[in-house]
């Protein structure tokens, strides 16, 4: 391994239907105040807009980045790809839809050595170019939205479960293999996993910060999280040991919040049918949405959201986020993922 203070850079990014986001994002690691040698490897999935060609068009701008072809489009099948096909001792993943801080290499790189980690990430600081997409990106920066974990919200520099986009010895990958290609998702923390087995750090840096773009509609967003959940419950089913306690909480709030509605609808229904305990069960069920509401306007009025605007339409927000993730938990959990696709970003 290169143990040079600048050794060279592979950025690796899987690419699918971003042409509004490609141009900054390569803009922004060709930009990077880093004095070793740099080159980006895009893998190209089907994609059925303008980012086809405005991959290559980059490409032929700068000799620094080249295309691999993805013919299916799945994010790990294009990071192994992309990985396959650079050529530098540090390998650095990135989203078509994050833009790096300037000094996100030298940093990343320096804390990959100073630590002796073999993966190292940072924070995901998300961000909105719309007022919908600016109330997702708040969602995302709170402890209620996405679970608060530690590159979402921030917590001090040290080892860690696994890494946002990852900064990777090379080397690492010959040892314990490449992206498991059966992970349609969350591939990123089950190597990790194999990271940790083999006895090597991932490790968590705060000074690292990626920008990143979320999805900019409910319908998209409502899709990510579904599919999110899923594959969330896919790695559950996997390995047990890897499920916290918080991946319970939302389908949880999704069961006591329903069967807490139904107690409303019930009541009036039922009447003087109910005996005293059934009196006291439907009153302590109806409880559930109206704690689950106190908490959502809770977390809005904490969120740090610009505008008025942008705290009205958050309070729509957190359920997107929670009630699909929730579902789609429950169904990896129980039947597995089966090929579950994030159809906000897939299109037919």
């Amino acid at each position: 391994m290169n143990s040079s203070p600048t050794p060279g850079v592979s950025y690796v990014m899987p690419v699918l239907n971003e042409e509004d986001y490609l141009r900054e994002s390569v803009s922004s690691i060709l930009n990077q105040s880093y004095e070793g040698p740099k080159e980006i490897v895009l893998a190209l999935g089907p994609c059925i807009d303008g980012t086809v060609e405005v991959a290559e068009k980059i490409a032929a701008e700068d000799p620094r980045v080249k295309i691999v072809h993805n013919p299916q489009g799945r994010t790990p099948i294009g990071l192994n790809l992309a990985i396959k096909a650079s050529s530098n001792p540090v390998v650095i993943r990135v989203d078509a839809h994050s833009q790096l801080a300037p000094g996100y290499t030298c940093r990343g790189v320096e804390t990959l050595f100073r630590v002796g980690a073999h993966d190292v990430g940072g924070l995901m600081n998300a961000q909105g170019k719309s007022p919908l997409q600016r109330s997702i990106a708040a969602a995302y920066h709170s402890p209620w939205g996405l679970g608060g974990a530690a590159y979402h919200s921030g917590a001090p520099e040290g080892p860690a479960e696994s890494a946002y986009l990852g900064i990777f010895r090379r080397e690492v990958f010959d040892e314990v293999g490449y992206y498991d290609e059966s992970l349609w998702r969350a591939q990123d923390w089950e190597l990790c996993l194999r990271i940790r087995q083999a006895g090597h750090k991932v490790w968590f840096d705060p000074e690292l910060s990626t920008t990143y773009f979320p999805r900019d509609t409910f319908s998209d967003l409502a899709a990510q999280s579904y599919a999110s959940g899923v594959w969330r419950g896919e790695l559950a089913r996997r390995y047990p040991d890897g499920k916290s306690i918080r991946h319970d909480l939302p389908p949880l709030m999704v069961l006591g919040t329903s069967l807490g509605v139904l107690s409303w609808i019930l009541e009036p229904v039922l009447g003087e049918q109910l005996n005293t305990v059934g009196t006291v069960a439907l009153n302590v069920l109806k409880l559930a949405p109206v704690a689950y509401a106190g908490m959502v306007c809770y977390a809005t009025a904490r969120a740090k959201a610009g505008t008025w605007q942008e705290k009205l339409l958050m309070l729509p927000v957190f359920p997107t986020i929670h009630f699909p993730w929730a579902v789609g938990f429950v169904k990896g959990r129980l039947r597995g993922a089966k090929g579950t696709l994030d159809k906000g970003r897939v299109r037919s």
